[in-house]
């Protein structure tokens, strides 16, 4: 008979799905409340969406205990910038500054996968899409998470972005209007807790937009 032993891991997987749409003048970033390990769930009511400046938002799946320490590092260094250039970082700063924070840790990673959303300096929406390793692309759209593989086919069927190889570049913001993007983003969360036991309880929306950051919720199936 083969031995058996306990492996112990420095990660979990806490599970839950990330979406991010970026318009013409908003930016739509939404998550599940449901945090799990294993077939437990620990909590219904976990927020994954953190506000990191005034407009610019991020949502994070993976290994919560790792989401919480990159939000700290993240919150220190943004203070630091604030102290030494009296503004707010923009939201493409903030995607260098996480790219770089996640690449720092690159032998031993956090343990998240993000989707940052928010406005850039024209006012515009935008969405930056991470690996653990911080390697990130500029997009019109995005998920990350458990639910990811269901809900990014949808998301393409629907909202396809031209090719990056296209010459002249192509606009990467989908045509959407804001509640469009409200509408789809709640849709494609009801369709994904059907199929995803780790996605469901409750949908958490924020809207970013020039006037400032609104927040909606949506009840999800619970079992």
């Amino acid at each position: 008979m083969t031995k058996q032993q306990a492996n112990w891991s420095p990660y979990d997987n806490n599970g839950g799905s990330c979406v991010a749409i970026a318009g013409a003048d908003y930016c739509v970033i939404a998550a599940d409340t449901r945090m799990s390990t294993g077939y437990n769930i620990l909590t219904r009511e976990y927020s994954k969406i953190c506000k990191l400046a005034d407009k610019c938002v991020m949502a994070s799946s993976g290994f919560q205990a790792d989401v919480k320490a990159l939000q700290k590092q993240l919150a220190a260094r943004h203070l630091i910038y604030q102290h030494q250039h009296n503004k707010q970082m923009n939201c493409p700063a903030m995607a260098q500054l996480l790219s770089n924070t996640l690449y720092y840790k690159r032998f031993f990673p956090y343990y998240s996968f993000n989707v940052l959303g928010g406005l850039d300096n024209e006012g515009k929406g935008c969405v930056f899409t991470y690996d653990a390793v911080g390697s990130y692309e500029k997009v019109g759209y995005s998920s990350q998470g458990s639910g990811s593989t269901l809900i990014m086919p949808f998301l393409d069927n629907q909202l396809k972005s031209p090719s990056p190889l296209l010459l002249p570049v192509q606009d990467a913001v989908t045509p959407l209007v804001e509640a469009e993007a409200v509408n789809l983003v709640k849709t494609v969360f009801a369709s994904a807790s059907e199929r995803d036991i780790y996605t469901g309880d409750k949908l958490e929306i924020v809207v970013v937009t020039a006037d400032g950051i609104r927040r909606e919720y949506m009840e999800l199936r619970k079992d």
